[in-house]
């Protein structure tokens, strides 16, 4: 029968050997890199997206700012992002929501 000694030595053993701490430290580099690409992603996005909707002019759509500021800008933030993109955002706050147009109408301004 195994010690409780030889299992405390063997559980110290295996937590202080360089091999799990390095692929410890694998797993969380990786994440870091696909947090670090997903605000990259998500930067882009809402500065393209968000200076398209401020050079056309003075309103966002409901649908429009819904997809800016829900499902990308709130989880940019949330993921630590700032700068540029919270600027932009922003600016998007000032302007004017108007309904959504149907498919094949025109925008009313």
């Amino acid at each position: 029968m195994i010690s409780l000694e030889a299992i405390i030595t063997i559980v110290c053993s295996v937590l202080a050997s360089s091999g799990l701490w390095t692929f410890i430290l694998k797993i969380h580099d990786k994440k870091d890199a696909k947090t670090k690409m997903t605000l990259g992603i998500g930067h882009d996005r809402i500065v393209k997206i968000g200076t398209d909707i401020l050079e056309r002019g003075d309103y966002i759509s409901e649908d429009e700012y819904e997809n800016l500021h829900d499902y990308l800008y709130l989880p940019y933030k949330a993921l630590g992002g700032n700068g540029s993109a919270e600027k932009i955002m922003q600016q998007i706050d000032q302007l004017r929501i108007v309904k959504t147009p149907h498919p094949g109408s025109k925008q009313k301004e």
